[in-house]
């Protein structure tokens, strides 16, 4: 894991690699370690190879292919939430298509846990879908396109996939400071801005149910060491696991940025393994 200390230049995290999303594909919530009584694989019709995992009622998430990251989808009366986009506009509107088959709801929100090109570069599929994040990812955006395309190149996607995404990369509609309510219609979620940690700008997702789910982005990882580039903030990534913690409490399911589903323990363990990594670093 690298730590780059007080560094503040704005550069993704390298993204995890194409062998470990290759691990991810097929696996059900139901044969994750992490996640005892979770629900099984699930795919929409004519989409074997699309594998989504019911977490609870109404709430679904996939890790994709190439990098793992993690999408999710959360269904209300009044459409659909979907919790990161992708790594590109092709798996965007993949995205977009599963869901609708899945949920039976069209996208009405997005919401993007943190603005690295693996969670974002989908988002301008969701046309008329209002995107939330943190407060100041809309501007990290609009000044950063250009690394974000570089950054994605560096690391497999191709050029003219990474130019047209981070061409029509929407900017943020709602700023998230503290905490927000979004009502889908007969369900309620709850936006948190959880950094500064792994980025500038983390946000979380706390899904209420039975059980409830927190989406957590990349402040949580589980199939490799969490990756604190030069945009993080080490030395308060700790303190942004204990909110995750706080928000879902013991019987949550923790969905990471990339990997298995993950229980309480498995934050609580991978908070003191920061906070040892990252002792003696200022805030």
């Amino acid at each position: 894991m690298q730590a780059h200390g007080n560094s503040r230049t704005h550069t993704p995290h390298m993204p995890h690699t194409p062998r470990a999303a290759g691990a991810a594909e097929g696996r059900g919530a139901g044969e994750d370690a992490h996640v005892p009584g979770a629900g099984g694989a699930l795919a929409p019709a004519g989409a074997e190879d699309r594998k989504w995992e019911r977490l609870a009622n109404g709430v679904v998430r996939r890790r994709l292919p190439e990098w793992d990251a993690t999408v999710g989808a959360v269904s209300g009366d009044d459409g659909a939430l979907v919790i990161d986009t992708g790594s590109s506009l092709r798996e965007g509107a993949g995205i977009r298509t599963d869901v609708a088959a899945l949920l039976g709801r069209r996208v009405r929100w997005v919401a993007l846990t943190h603005p690295h090109f693996d969670h974002v570069f989908g988002t301008a599929v969701f046309s008329g879908a209002q995107v939330y994040a943190a407060v100041g990812t809309a501007a990290f955006l609009g000044r950063h396109g250009e690394t974000l395309r570089d950054d994605a190149v560096a690391h497999g996607l191709l050029e003219d996939e990474a130019a047209e995404a981070a061409d029509v990369l929407p900017r943020p509609h709602h700023p998230v400071s503290g905490q927000l309510t979004l009502d889908l219609g007969g369900r309620e979620v709850v936006l948190v801005n959880v950094g500064p940690a792994h980025t500038e700008h983390d946000l979380a997702v706390l899904v209420p149910g039975d059980p409830d789910v927190v989406f957590c982005g990349d402040l949580v990882e589980e199939s490799g060491e969490p990756q604190a580039g030069d945009d993080a903030h080490p030395a308060r990534w700790p303190a942004a696991l204990d909110r995750l913690l706080a928000l879902g409490g013991e019987e949550a399911l923790y969905v990471p940025g990339h990997g298995a589903v993950v229980d309480a323990a498995f934050l609580r363990a991978q908070r003191e393994e920061l906070a040892q990594r990252f002792a003696g670093l200022d805030a």
